[in-house]
């Protein structure tokens, strides 16, 4: 007998369905639970810590089974998805009292990492992109939506373009053609959640009747991508995904918008991470991204976040900014009234995006209302504002009245959590369910009306009305006033000592009673989803209301950031020159001590006259701090920001790259100093006039003379370059303090420190001239070396340089020279200190051992010395 015909009709149904979605764990609906069968029972039970049983139909067949109450999904679902899972939630599509046979069922929502609009799979401060990459062989498309906020970017370009993007956006989930399932790990690693699909779905032709069919337009000419051939592709291909996994209703995706790299300054992904501005590389650690946001809605957090990493390139659209946070900065009262609504208004865009997707409760519905009320307040207050772009932003907002309206007046103030849990609609919306409610709740009351209507019509005075599962409703006689009931009532029972009767309005009432519940539910659900329907028509100007309280809360942020830590206006020119008065990094100044002040630096970067500055210092002294806090307020200047400094002036910048600290990619098989060199050609390769260059310790990963000749040819070839990019050279070789005399646009700074005894105190101010010495083993001693050490350390440190100075020859030293004095240094006095404690042992040993001719020794004369040795330390 095959294992088909001793299945249940149950289990046939969920293996037709499960055969639909195989690499999916399938929730399968089965009355009040969600059940799992075989494999997926067990991954369910591991991740979801819920019993796994056995499921036997005879002896035939058995299958693993887990399960969990059908309102517990939410709480499991993102459990299983954030696990790394596709889930298929399997549901009954009719109601089992009214099916004949098996109930019907079908997958109603594959929910994967990309897909997610449970508010438990969500981070509200970061988007949940899904990524759709069209690869060619030189070439790729690729597109981001985030089906929870309606947000639909598409971009095209190179493959280090693409890992910049992928880089910025941090996809839940990125999916490309299978071909290309090799060069993808190849070139982006394995840090993606990928899934990969069928060729032909990546085709120009069908992506652009999707894309066409979904915007319901002739051609995407509107949106300004109709050029990007391979973003297209990419985007029809998320389109195609998203229908895949049953999620049909995207009418909240009303527009694509492209992210063109022109437009925004270039950050490669070493820069990203170098600067630490979305995360450190080691967890919580800080961030220019937690510094810095101080927004009120969720939807300004996550437009901060890709500001900090795609920050502008345009000047007048940078001085919009600056301009609107400079007057936020002065009008006080405006700035607070500003903050409170926007607070108030929820997260807009991800509230929007569950209307069309049904999965928008009545109190997520209220709160949509209350939102349009206070954007009605911001419009108001914004239009009278004497700030043109203020003024633009806020034409832009739209209350939505009448939907407003229709909103308060159908929903109730405290509606519940869900529909189906009744009593969400306001009374007077609809006459046949206030009456039915007025059924439902005052049925006791009518109850005894009649009773005492009936009982003084009758003058029965013991009659009482009571209800059972068999009659329903009933009056109840005793037998000694039988003969006053009416010839009209009907008898239905007989009891001992009474009579139980029915009457034309008591069943009249009882079939009205019993409904009841059902029809209230029933209308209910239908005014909610005709309300729903009508929330649809305002989508799109919801969404542009939620763009403009992101941007306004972002700029009232910079406000906000500008007042308590004390940053200033920077002016943007196009001159070249970059010029900064007491500045200072804004992650670390915000992370001293109490009391401790940060040591603030001026700047100066000027193409002309000092286009390289080669930065020399003790180890520790805070070089790479001067570096990194260059960087990020240029970043922030084209973000529109305020920065820590006194004044700055700053050249529009068009590339910034920074080559900070040594990071083994030892995972994927590269060292210290190939990672270097990698980044470090990634600059090299991609400079211009308006770059901005940040080198730390070049060279530091490989010999000392290999290191010195690669960081002085990248000194002098940033140097000679036409471009002549701004550049700013941290080293420890002070050798390159050479360069200074060499070439006319390099300047030499160090670090100052003070010596106090035998310490050293960094005084982190940053002083024209080169640094003689590098203090490392101060650093040791500071770290808790043991003394016996550093005091070996200074006295090799000495010999060093004592051979270095005698055997320096015209050209330099060189290798061998280093390699010479170590072991002569070696020899001179043996470091192992055990030899101390035995001083006069061991000259003898010492003596012994020179006066042997190894050449003429033999094997047993070998032997018998080292037996006499050996004898000496005993």
């Amino acid at each position: 007998m095959s294992k088909a015909t001793t299945e249940t009709p149950l289990m046939q149904q969920h293996r037709a369905i499960k055969q639909r979605y195989p690499d999916a764990v399938l929730l399968f609906r089965v009355g009040d639970f969600y059940e799992t069968f075989g494999e997926d029972a067990v991954i369910a039970s591991q991740v979801l810590g819920i019993t796994l049983t056995k499921r036997n139909n005879g002896a035939a067949f058995s299958s693993e089974l887990a399960g969990f109450p059908h309102h517990a999904l939410d709480t499991y679902l993102h459990k299983l998805v954030r696990a790394g899972y596709r889930v298929a939630i399997c549901d009954q599509l009719e109601d089992p009292k009214a099916a004949k046979g098996i109930v019907k069922r079908g997958v109603t929502e594959l929910v994967t990492p990309g897909v997610a609009t449970n508010d438990k799979m969500l981070e509200h401060n970061s988007n949940n992109f899904l990524a759709g990459i069209h690869f060619t062989e030189d070439f790729a498309g690729i597109a981001f939506l985030d089906i929870s906020t309606g947000e639909f970017f598409v971009a095209e370009g190179n493959s280090e373009y693409i890992d910049k993007l992928l880089q910025t956006l941090k996809p839940a989930e990125v999916i490309f053609q299978r071909s290309f399932q090799k060069h993808f790990k190849e070139v982006f690693g394995s840090r993606f959640y990928t899934y990969t699909m069928e060729s032909w779905i990546f085709d120009e032709a069908y992506a652009t009747e999707s894309l066409l069919k979904h915007f319901n337009t002739h051609s995407l000419k509107g949106f300004g991508v109709e050029e990007l051939h391979h973003g297209i592709v990419a985007a029809g291909a998320v389109l195609h995904y998203l229908k895949d996994t049953e999620h049909p209703n995207l009418q909240h995706i009303t527009s694509i918008q492209r992210i063109d790299r022109d437009d925004y300054l270039w950050m490669d992904r070493f820069t990203i991470r170098n600067l630490e501005l979305i995360s450190t590389g080691n967890g919580d650690g800080n961030n220019l991204h937690k510094v810095l946001d101080n927004t009120v809605s969720p939807m300004g957090a996550r437009l901060l976040k890709r500001w900090i990493l795609l920050p502008l390139k345009d000047i007048n659209r940078i001085n919009e900014r600056l301009e609107l946070v400079e007057f936020f900065i002065k009008e006080v009262d405006l700035r607070s009234k500003l903050i409170q609504h926007i607070k108030q208004c929820g997260d807009i865009e991800r509230l929007v995006s569950k209307i069309p997707l049904k999965k928008i409760n009545p109190r997520e519905v209220l709160q949509i209302a209350r939102g349009l009320r206070h954007i009605e307040e911001i419009k108001q207050i914004c239009s009278t504002a004497e700030n043109e772009y203020l003024k633009r932003l806020a034409d832009s907002l739209n209350g939505c009245r009448y939907i407003e309206e229709k909103i308060t007046r159908e929903i109730i103030d405290n509606p519940p959590v869900a529909v189906a849990k009744g009593g969400a609609i306001a009374n007077g919306i609809h006459a046949g369910l206030d009456d039915l409610r007025n059924i439902a709740t005052n049925g006791k009351e009518y109850l005894v009306q009649l009773q005492q209507k009936e009982s003084e019509k009758t003058g029965i005075s013991s009659l009482k009305i009571g209800f059972n599962n068999v009659f329903g409703y009933y009056l109840e006689v005793t037998n000694s006033h039988k003969s006053k009931v009416p010839a009209e009532w009907m008898r239905k029972q007989t009891l001992a000592n009474a009579e139980r009767y029915i009457t034309a309005e008591l069943k009249e009432y009882e079939e009205k009673i019993t409904g009841a519940e059902e029809k209230i539910m029933a209308i209910e659900l239908d005014l909610y989803e005709k309300l729903l329907l009508e929330l649809q028509d305002y989508i799109a100007p919801m969404q542009v209301n939620g763009n403009v309280m992101a941007i306004l809360d972002c700029l009232l942020c910079f406000a906000h950031n500008a007042l308590h830590f004390n940053y200033k206006k920077p002016e943007l020119h196009e001159d070249g020159v970059l010029e900064l008065k007491d500045s200072r990094h804004p992650v670390i100044e915000r992370n001293l001590p109490v009391g401790e002040p940060y040591i603030a630096n001026d700047v100066l970067l000027e193409p002309a006259t000092q286009q390289v500055i080669i930065l020399t210092g003790p180890n520790m002294s805070g070089k790479s701090a001067i570096l990194r806090q260059t960087a990020l307020i240029t970043l922030m200047a084209h973000m529109g920001s305020f920065v820590p400094a006194t004044a700055a002036r700053i050249p529009l910048t068009d590339k910034i790259f920074t080559r900070v600290g040594a990071s083994d990619n030892l995972s994927g098989g590269e060292s210290t100093f190939m990672v270097e060199m990698n980044e470090t050609a990634s600059i090299i390769n991609n400079i211009s006039s308006r770059s901005l260059i940040l080198l730390d310790e070049i060279g530091r990963g490989t010999s000392t003379y290999d290191g010195i000749s690669i960081a002085w040819s990248i000194a002098e070839y940033l140097h000679q370059s036409p471009h002549a990019p701004k550049t700013l050279f941290a080293t420890h070789y002070h050798e390159l303090n050479e360069l200074e005399n060499k070439l006319a646009r390099i300047r030499n700074f160090h670090i100052t420190n003070k010596e106090v005894g035998n310490k050293i105190i960094f005084l982190r101010k940053l002083a024209p001239g080169g640094s003689t010495h590098s203090f490392g083993i101060h650093v040791a001693k500071m770290a808790g070396m043991p003394p016996a050490l550093i005091d070996r350390a200074n006295e090799i440190l000495k010999l060093l340089e004592k051979k270095h100075e005698d055997n320096q020859p015209a050209g330099g030293s060189t290798q061998t020279n280093l390699t010479d004095q170590v072991k002569q240094i070696s020899t001179q006095k043996v470091q192992l200190s055990i030899f101390d404690a035995h001083s006069e042992t061991f000259d003898d040993i010492r003596k012994m051992l020179n006066d042997i001719d190894i050449n003429r020794l033999t094997p047993v004369e070998a032997l018998m010395k080292l037996n006499e040795i050996k004898g000496l330390v005993k």
